[in-house]
């Protein structure tokens, strides 16, 4: 589908089925990401319960610096979908240019920053000592490969600024396959290959980022999906890169204070031991799967909003805001309902640990029956992002995290000297984030436009 036609469908469109039609690859693409974590879960599960911790416990670190450059992705995305809602084609291939570059630049800062601290960070985190090497092996390797990481990042957010979802969709199979298929061999070193454990994980990984890296580079240079931009679009462009910071960056430091903030939450699960850790890995990587599905959707309604928005058309976009909650409201207590009944047999799927799994009723029971909460939250955030209302969504993200999340599964973890009080404050935090999200929402400040009509113009904004 050209952009035009695309254009035309999710401005004038039936909201529901041109969401569904964008959002159905997007959840296949999460589906099958978060199918790859499962089976990686699966594989180091069978290793031990310090292995299969590795990857849990060297996420927050890695988020907290690839979120940076997320928030200028986020940024670009809304440039891009409002230049394409006001029909500005020109414009929004030269944001697209700007953008992957900039990625480029900030991600080989970061792969670089990132090893050098590593190891003082997961000491930081409190990570135990059975778990460290395994950890800091994980983490070295995927910061080696962060530059594909991020340039693969700023293709699928560029595909999908236009409403193209099918085609990260294609790629996804291919680069999660690929994944699938090396963790194993690099595992556990079948066909003659080198025995690599954790460390084999980490390089199939960076492996298969970097193979859907170059495809997405071949796809934006060459102009064959709707976006495309020349090699002097890629030349730096001190001054929209300064439009970008100021859109981006609230958004990339409200993501890194958050992923900062799961640092102190990851060191306040670890004081009650390698096994409530475990547990909550399982919970993290279950908890995605449900929302490869919310998410999916959300992400289809952030196209929706910014092409909206920068059309000009800010009640058929809180519309679609607005049922989108509606959806994955339902989506997300369906899929919680299932894992809180059935939460023994779905974890010991993963791991045959009696210690883990009863655990996990306990994560089950005080934290996982607040996802639905969270998906009202993680949709208005996405509304604000979509139009590039970045200050906002950072507040927001700190309110939840750094205001209400980790004091009080500090202060209940204390009071009850157990694992639950922990998981009790992260699913009070959950609960109460989604009313203060709902509250902004409603106040309808998120409806006006970030990008220039023309040259030497400033924002237009527009209340609704």
């Amino acid at each position: 589908m050209s952009i035009e036609r695309a254009r035309e469908e999710i401005l004038n469109g039936p909201i529901e089925r041109t969401l569904f039609r964008l959002a159905g690859p997007l959840i296949v693409s999460n589906m099958v990401q978060v199918l790859y974590n499962l089976v990686d879960t699966f594989w180091l599960g069978k290793l031990g319960r310090a292995q299969l911790s590795a990857p849990g416990a060297s996420w927050p670190f890695i988020a907290t610096l690839m979120s940076l450059g997320m928030g200028f992705a986020v940024a670009g995305f809304a440039f891009v979908t409002q230049y394409i809602g006001a029909k500005d084609f020109k414009r929004a291939n030269r944001s697209a240019g700007a953008l992957y570059s900039l990625s480029l630049i900030f991600a080989v800062a970061v792969a670089v920053i990132g090893s050098l601290l590593t190891p003082y960070i997961l000491r930081f985190m409190g990570v135990s000592e059975a778990v460290y090497p395994y950890a800091l092996d994980y983490t070295l390797v995927i910061f080696i490969g962060i530059p594909f990481a991020f340039t693969y990042f700023a293709f699928t957010f560029l595909l999908r600024a236009v409403g193209d979802t099918k085609t990260p969709m294609v790629i996804s199979f291919f680069t999660v396959g690929l994944n699938m298929l090396l963790d194993p061999l690099l595992i556990f070193g079948w066909l003659g290959l080198p025995e690599l454990g954790v460390t084999g994980a980490a390089i199939a990984t960076m492996l298969s980022n970097s193979v859907g890296s170059v495809i997405g580079a071949y796809y934006l240079i060459t102009g064959k999906k709707g976006i495309k931009f020349t090699l002097a679009d890629l030349k730096p462009d001190w001054a929209f890169y300064r439009r970008i910071f100021r859109v981006g960056l609230p958004s990339g430091v409200g993501q890194s204070l958050n992923a900062f903030g799961f640092m102190i939450l990851t060191r306040i699960i670890f004081q009650f031991g390698t096994v409530a850790f475990a547990a909550y890995a399982i919970a993290n990587r279950l908890t995605n799967f449900m929302f490869a599905i919310a998410n999916g959707i959300a992400q289809a309604m952030g196209t929706m909003v910014g092409q909206n928005i920068g059309a000009g058309n800010f009640e058929r976009a809180k519309r679609i805001a607005e049922r989108t909650m509606l959806i994955n409201l339902g989506v997300l207590t369906a899929g919680t309902a299932f894992i809180v009944v059935f939460n023994r047999p779905v974890f010991g799927a993963f791991i045959n640990d009696p210690h883990v799994l009863n655990e996990a009723s306990l994560v089950a029971r005080y934290f996982l029956t607040s996802l639905p909460f969270f998906g009202i939250f993680a949709v208005v955030t996405g509304v604000f992002q979509a139009a590039g209302q970045t200050k906002t969504s950072m507040v927001l993200g700190i309110i939840r995290l750094w205001v209400l999340r980790i004091p009080l599964a500090y202060v209940l973890g204390a009071v009850t000297a157990a694992s639950w009080g922990v998981y009790l404050g992260m699913g009070l935090s959950n609960a109460l984030a989604a009313v203060v999200a709902l509250a902004w929402f409603v106040r309808g400040t998120w409806m006006r436009r970030i990008i220039e009509e023309d040259e030497g113009h400033g924002e237009e904004s527009v209340q609704g």
